[in-house]
């Protein structure tokens, strides 16, 4: 008699928490730019654009929703971003850092209608990026078992922490119902830093 292997464990089974901290951010960013390998340009723009512009690995790259060319409005230093999932897509601001990396990687693959590809010029695949992050994960030594919609997890921390309303975090990572926004203000320690505990 076989026995049907179980499914998926819950989140809280692999994890504590569902965000990376910005200094994990950061590792991870510094584990992409210096990794010895040939394409470490684009995992690094790649990592940065999931984070400051809270991107499920889906809207990143794949041929449904993955970042284009064509979404780039360089004179106004502006990115479309299309949404899954029944979220709102927008335009975001691309920052003067964001457009120099964004020129170079043109530069490295002029062909490509898609902004992230792979070494055969095709768009990235999602399990291509699952795998890279944790990769990186690992080459930055991060205590925590990472994956892809972290890094849109990490972007809503940040952003709530630094004061960021709950309206314009829902705008700018296109959640039609605010609840989903509103986890994120539960993940604001700084709420509680008035809290006076006297001599305990």
């Amino acid at each position: 008699m076989t026995t049907t292997p179980p499914g998926r464990k819950p989140n809280k089974h692999y994890r504590s928490r569902e965000y990376l901290t910005p200094s994990e951010v950061r590792s991870l960013l510094d584990a992409a730019l210096n990794r010895k390998a040939r394409y470490a340009h684009r995992d690094y723009t790649l990592m940065l654009m999931m984070f400051r512009h809270g991107l499920r690995v889906g809207e990143a790259v794949g041929k449904a929703c993955g970042l284009r060319w064509d979404a780039v409005m360089w004179g106004e230093r502006q990115i479309f971003i299309t949404r899954e999932k029944g979220s709102d897509s927008g335009v975001h601001p691309l920052r003067d850092d964001e457009t120099t990396l964004l020129k170079e990687l043109r530069e490295q693959f002029p062909d490509s209608k898609y902004i992230f590809v792979s070494e055969r010029g095709e768009v990235m695949s999602t399990d291509a990026v699952r795998k890279l992050i944790g990769r990186l994960a690992v080459q930055a030594g991060l205590d925590i078992k990472v994956h892809c919609h972290m890094m849109r997890h990490a972007c809503g921390y940040y952003l709530v922490n630094q004061g960021y309303s709950t309206r314009e975090i829902q705008d700018f990572l296109g959640h039609r119902d605010i609840k989903h926004t509103e986890k994120y203000t539960k993940l604001n320690a700084r709420r509680f830093l008035n809290f006076d505990w006297g001599d305990l």
